[in-house]
C-alpha cells in the first residue's frame, strides 16, 4: 500500500506531494488541479517502466485511438508539464511492502541535427551539429530504495512504436478505470472470481442497484462474451442492458477482485450512480478491497459522493484530499476521520 506520493513535471501538476495515504483515498477539487493526473501517476509508477503504460494513458484520456499510432507529441509530449519536454517527469512514492519506489520519465539520447551555413560562393564556416532531445522516444528508468532496477523505453519509426520493456516484473497489479472497459474484459474477470468461488461477492454488490437480480453468469451466446443476469424475466438479460450503475459496479468490483495487493484508480467514481445508493456502494468497495487486500485511489465531483464515503466508513480506512492550486502551485489538504466530519458540516466545496 503506497503511504505517500511525490510528483513533478507531469501534465498539469509541476510539483505536487501527497501524504497520509490510506486504504481507501478520495480525491477532491476543481476542474484541471490534476485529480486524474494523480491517478495516472500512480499507474506509472506501478507499472515499474513499462513504457506501453505512457501510451496507455492517452488512450485512457482519448488523445490516442487504441492500436493507432498517431505523431510523437501526441503520444507523449502531452505527458510533460508546460509540454516541455527538458523537464524529466519524477514520480516517487513510499511503499509498505516495497520502500522507496521511483521512476524518471525522459526523452531519448539526444541527438545530432546537422545545421549548414548558407555560402555566396566564399569560404564560410564549416556545418555544424546541434544536439536536440530526441522526440521522438522515451527512456523509463525505474528504482527502488535507490537502486536502479530497470530501465525501458519506446520510440517511434516509420514501422510504428519500438518497445524496448525492462526485465523485470511489476511489483503489484494495478487497474484504472476510467473511460474504458469492455463488457468480454468484464466476463473474463467474472470467470475468475467464479473459479476462486467468490462470485457472490459481485452478485451482492449489484443487487445495490438491481434487488430483482437472481444469479449472473459469463456467456458467449450471443457472440461476445459478457455477463448476463437473472431478474425473473423468461431469459437472461445482458449486463449493459440493465443500466450504467450497474457496469460502473460491476467494473469497481471486478477491477478490486483482479487486483490482489495491488491499486485500483477510478475516475469519477460516481458516474452513473444515483445518490441514494452511494453508502452502500462504498461499504461494497471497502469490503472488497480489504478481501483482496487491495489500495483505491479514486476522485469525484459530487459533495454527495465524499458525504456518502465518509459517513459509510469509519475510523482509519478512509482518506478525503483535496486538490487545490495556489499562486500556481498545487498542493494537497487531506482530512482525517474528524476532519471530514467538520469539512461536511460546513458544506466542503468538492468542485
Amino acid at each position: 500500500m503506497f503511504q505517500r506520493m511525490a510528483i513533478k513535471n507531469f501534465r498539469v501538476l509541476r510539483e505536487l506531494n501527497v501524504d497520509d495515504l490510506g486504504a481507501i483515498n478520495l480525491f477532491t477539487g476543481q476542474n484541471n488541479v490534476g485529480k486524474t493526473t494523480l491517478l495516472e501517476a500512480v499507474f506509472l509508477l506501478s507499472g515499474a517502466g513499462h513504457p506501453e503504460v505512457a501510451v496507455n494513458v492517452n488512450v485512457l484520456r482519448g488523445l490516442v485511438e487504441g492500436g493507432s499510432v498517431p505523431p510523437a507529441a501526441l503520444l507523449w509530449k502531452e505527458l510533460f508539464a508546460g509540454l516541455d519536454i527538458g523537464n524529466a517527469i519524477t514520480l516517487a512514492g513510499t511503499h509498505r511492502s516495497f520502500g522507496e519506489l521511483l521512476l524518471e520519465v525522459k526523452p531519448g539520447p539526444p541527438r545530432e541535427v546537422a545545421s549548414i551555413a548558407p555560402t555566396n560562393g566564399d569560404d564560410g564556416p564549416p556545418s555544424a551539429t546541434t544536439n536536440l532531445l530526441d522526440e521522438r522516444s522515451l527512456s523509463f528508468s525505474f528504482s527502488r530504495n535507490a537502486e536502479h532496477i530497470a530501465h525501458g523505453g519506446i520510440r517511434l519509426s516509420g514501422q510504428g512504436l519500438e518497445v524496448s520493456r525492462p526485465r523485470v516484473d511489476v511489483p503489484f497489479p494495478a487497474s484504472i478505470l476510467s473511460r474504458g472497459g469492455t463488457a468480454q474484459e468484464d466476463a473474463a474477470r467474472l470467470g475468475k472470481l467464479r473459479r476462486e468461488k467468490r462470485g457472490d461477492l459481485l452478485l451482492d454488490a449489484l443487487r445495490i442497484v438491481e434487488p430483482r437480480l437472481k444469479s449472473i453468469e459469463e456467456n458467449s451466446a450471443s457472440g461476445t462474451p459478457m455477463i448476463w443476469g437473472d431478474v425473473g424475466l423468461p431469459e437472461l438479460v445482458p449486463l449493459p442492458v440493465m443500466g450504467e450503475g450497474m457496469t460502473r459496479i460491476a467494473r469497481i468490483v471486478l477491477a478490486i477482485s483482479s487486483s490482489p495487493n495491488g491499486v485500483v484508480l477510478v475516475d469519477e467514481i460516481e458516474n452513473g450512480l444515483h445518490h441514494s445508493v452511494l453508502q452502500q456502494v462504498w461499504r461494497v468497495v471497502a469490503s472488497a478491497a480489504r478481501q483482496f487486500r487491495t489500495q483505491v485511489f479514486a476522485t469525484t465531483h459530487s459533495f454527495e459522493c465524499a458525504a456518502a464515503a465518509h459517513q459509510a466508513l469509519e475510523g482509519a480506512t478512509l482518506r478525503l484530499h483535496r486538490l487545490e492550486i495556489v499562486d500556481n502551485e498545487s498542493r494537497c489538504v487531506t482530512y482525517g476521520d474528524d476532519a471530514i466530519a467538520g469539512a461536511m458540516a460546513h458544506g466542503l466545496d468538492v468542485r
